[in-house]
């Protein structure tokens, strides 16, 4: 499976979302068969603007917002939401 995740590049909520997906992939093996596109939306504007979202960053898998981060989060809440992403992508394999 592959996810389209728009980000921005000193985005902080970006940032910590990669740190969080290198951690959620060192502790969960399965993780490896799931790829990320990572674009950034300020420079391919055309595209970001055929997805639903307000937010970086935010996971799709095809046009299905699966993920959109929010500051109001922890980073363990960050962390869980991700896991929870992951999860709902293996499932559809």
């Amino acid at each position: 499976m592959k996810l389209t995740a728009f980000i921005l590049p000193r985005c902080p909520y970006c940032l910590q979302m990669r740190e969080l997906v290198e951690e959620l992939r060192a502790e969960r093996d399965e993780l490896a068969s799931v790829e990320i596109e990572f674009i950034d939306e300020s420079a391919q504007p055309e595209l970001a603007e055929r997805y639903d979202y307000y937010r970086v960053p935010s996971f799709f898998l095809g046009t299905e917002k699966l993920y959109e981060a929010s500051p109001l989060w922890t980073r363990a809440e960050a962390k869980r939401r991700l896991g929870a992403m992951f999860d709902a992508v293996l499932e559809k394999e």
